[in-house]
C-alpha cells in the first residue's frame, strides 16, 4: 500500500468515525459499524466495534495486501480510540480457517457481551467468520421488543438467537429458536441469562430448517409471529435456500405455522436482488389475499453509511428499503 493510499484510508476512517460519534456510549458497551468500506471508499475493509473490542474484516484476496490494510486501520483507530482494549482481524480471503475466524492483533481478551436498546447480548467474536451478532438487524430487534408482548414466536435460522432474545425481552409469551448448530444457540441461552429472562419460555431446537418446519406442522403448532432470516444461499440434503430465486418459496414454507392475523418477518440479504424485485415477489404472494406487506424496517445508518461518507452505491437499488438487507413485515390471513 503506497503513501497515497495510506493517506486516503486514514482520511476515510476519520471521516467515518466523526459521523458515528453518537454511537459511542461512555460505558463502551454498544456495538456498531464504524466503517463500511463497501460504501465508504475502501471495498476490502469493514470495521465493527463491539464494546471495547475492534473487529477488522478484510475482503482482499491478496494476503500481503490484506495484512497491510488491517495493520494500518488498526493503528489509525487505536490512536483515535484509546479506550479500545482488543483488536481482532479477520481475513475472509484466507485459506486458513483460523485466519478467517480471526486473530487477536492487539490486547488479549475480546468483549463477551454488548448492550443494545436496554438488552444485553452474549457474543463470541471468534466463533465464526462473522462476529456472531448481526448489526444490520438492530432496528428489527428494537421492533421486536416493542411489538411482541404476549406473542408466541418462532425464530427460524436463529443463529445466535439475538432476534428471539429481543422478543423475549419484549415480553413474548414463548420463543422457539431453531438452528442447525447447537454451539450458536448456546449464545442465545447466555443472552437470556444476562437479562435474567425466564429460560422456561425459550426453547432451543437444534434441527435443519426443513425438518424442523415439517415437525412443527405435524404437531399442529401455530405461532403469532415467525421470523425468517435465512442465509443468502445454502444446500443440505434436506433442502435448498436461495435468497435470489426462491425467497417466496421459504415464506410459503412457514405460512402454515402462522395464526390467522399473525405475521412473518421476512429478511432477504441478496446483494444483487433489487428492492423492487423483492417487493414484486412479495406482491405476487399476496395476489390471493392471504399475504400483505404491512411494514418495511430500515437498516440503521452506521450500516448504510451517511450522506457525508458514502462514495459508492450497492449494485442493485434497494428502494423502498435502504440497504440490500431487506426486512419486510407480512400480515398473514389463513385460508378457511
Amino acid at each position: 500500500m503506497d503513501m497515497l493510499n495510506e493517506s486516503r484510508l486514514t482520511s476515510l476512517l476519520h471521516k467515518a468515525l466523526r459521523a458515528r460519534q453518537s454511537f459511542i456510549n461512555p460505558e463502551h458497551t454498544s456495538a456498531f459499524r464504524l466503517f463500511n468500506g463497501f460504501y465508504e471508499g475502501e471495498p476490502d475493509l469493514v470495521v465493527d466495534v463491539y464494546g471495547s473490542t475492534l473487529v477488522l474484516f478484510s475482503y482482499s484476496e491478496d494476503g500481503q495486501a490484506s495484512l497491510l490494510l488491517t495493520q494500518l486501520a488498526r493503528d489509525v483507530l487505536l490512536e483515535a480510540l484509546p479506550w479500545i482494549k482488543c483488536v481482532i482481524s479477520k481475513y475472509h480471503g484466507a485459506e486458513d480457517t483460523d485466519l478467517r475466524m480471526g486473530n487477536i492483533t492487539f490486547g488479549s481478551l475480546p468483549q463477551t457481551q454488548i448492550s443494545e436498546n436496554g438488552v444485553n447480548y452474549a457474543i463470541d467474536l471468534m466463533m465464526n467468520q462473522d462476529a456472531s451478532f448481526y448489526l444490520d438487524t438492530r432496528n428489527l430487534r428494537r421492533w421486536l421488543i416493542e411489538q411482541t408482548a404476549g406473542l408466541e414466536i418462532l425464530n427460524t435460522f436463529a443463529y445466535t438467537g439475538s432476534l428471539g432474545v429481543a422478543a423475549l425481552a419484549g415480553g413474548a409469551a414463548n420463543v422457539v429458536q431453531m438452528d442447525r448448530n447447537q454451539k450458536f444457540l448456546e449464545l442465545a441461552r447466555r443472552s437470556a441469562m444476562l437479562n435474567r429472562l425466564d429460560l422456561g419460555k425459550m426453547k432451543l431446537t437444534v434441527v435443519d430448517f426443513f425438518v424442523g418446519i415439517g415437525q412443527l406442522k405435524q404437531k399442529g403448532r401455530l405461532f403469532d409471529l415467525v421470523i425468517l432470516d435465512p442465509p443468502f444461499f445454502s444446500i443440505t440434503d434436506k433442502g435448498k435456500v436461495d435468497q435470489v430465486e426462491e425467497s417466496a418459496r421459504l415464506i410459503n414454507k412457514v405460512r402454515p405455522l402462522v395464526r390467522d392475523g399473525g405475521s412473518i418477518v421476512a429478511i432477504n440479504n441478496a446483494l444483487f436482488l433489487s428492492g423492487d424485485e423483492y417487493m414484486r415477489s412479495l406482491a405476487m404472494l399476496g395476489q390471493a389475499g392471504y399475504v400483505k406487506v404491512e411494514e418495511v424496517i430500515l437498516v440503521p445508518g452506521d450500516i448504510t453509511g451517511f450522506e457525508e461518507t458514502v462514495e459508492n452505491q450497492p449494485p442493485s437499488n434497494p428502494a423502498p428499503f435502504n440497504h440490500p438487507t431487506k426486512i419486510a413485515v407480512l400480515r398473514i390471513k389463513r385460508k378457511s
